[in-house]
C-alpha cells in the first residue's frame, strides 16, 4: 500500500478546502437552519457530487481547456456568479416570510431533490475549483500512477465534501439552532445574502486567469 501514499496530501488539501467558508458552507447552513435535515443533508451530498465532477474534469485533462481558453473560462464564471447573485437575492427575500412547516413527506421529499441540485449547482457555479483541482493533481501525482489512484481519489472527493457538509447540517440543524434561526432570522437570511452575492459578484467581474 505504501504507493499510494502519495494520495494523503491530495486528500488533506481536500479537505482542508472544503473546511475553508464560502459559497457552499453558507448554504449548507442556511438550508439547516431554515428548512429540514433531509433538505441540509441533501442539499450536502449535491456539493459532493459537484466536487466529484471536478475531480472527474481535472483527471482527464479538461482543467487544461478552462486555463488556456479565456472567453470559455469567463464564460462559466459569469454564469456561476450570476447563479449565486440569484440565490443571494432569495435569502434575502425570504428574510421577511414566515417559515413553513412541511408535514406533507411528499413535499419533503421533492424540497430534498430540489435542494440536491441546487447543491450541486452551488459547487458548480465556480469552474476554478476545476483548475484547483487539475494544479493539486499536477503537484502531487507521481510520473507512474499505480493502478486504481483515479478512482480513489474520485471516490474520496465524493466522501470528503459529503462528510463534511453533512456534519455541518446535523450541527445546524438542532432545535437550538433552528430556535436561534427563527429569532435571527431576518438578520442571518440578510448577512448570508449578502456575503453570498458579494462572492458571486467577485466572481462575475474579478476576470483574471489563475
Amino acid at each position: 500500500m505504501h504507493e499510494y501514499i502519495f494520495l494523503l496530501p491530495i486528500f488533506l488539501f481536500l479537505l482542508l478546502g472544503v473546511m475553508s467558508p464560502g459559497p457552499s458552507f453558507i448554504l449548507v447552513a442556511q438550508t439547516a437552519m431554515a428548512k429540514s435535515r433531509a433538505e441540509a443533508i441533501a442539499v450536502s451530498v449535491g456539493m459532493g457530487a459537484g466536487a466529484t465532477i471536478f475531480a472527474v474534469i481535472a483527471s482527464v485533462g479538461l482543467f487544461v481547456l478552462l486555463d488556456t481558453v479565456p472567453w470559455f473560462y469567463i464564460g462559466l464564471k459569469v454564469a456561476g456568479g450570476s447563479y449565486l447573485c440569484f440565490l443571494a437575492f432569495k435569502m434575502w427575500r425570504s428574510s421577511n416570510e414566515s417559515l413553513e412547516t412541511k408535514s406533507d413527506s411528499t413535499k419533503t421529499n421533492n424540497g430534498a431533490l430540489r435542494m440536491f441540485f441546487t447543491g450541486l449547482f452551488t459547487q458548480l457555479s465556480n469552474p476554478k475549483t476545476a483548475i484547483v483541482f487539475g494544479s493539486v493533481f499536477a503537484a502531487f501525482l507521481p510520473k507512474y500512477i499505480p493502478e486504481y489512484s483515479y478512482y480513489l481519489i474520485i471516490v474520496s472527493t465524493f466522501l470528503i465534501d459529503t462528510i463534511w457538509y453533512v456534519l455541518v447540517a446535523t450541527l445546524l440543524s438542532t432545535s437550538k439552532a433552528q430556535k436561534s434561526y427563527v429569532k435571527f432570522k431576518k438578520y442571518i437570511c440578510r448577512t448570508a445574502g449578502t456575503f453570498m452575492g458579494v462572492l458571486g459578484i467577485k466572481l462575475i467581474f474579478i476576470q483574471q486567469l489563475p
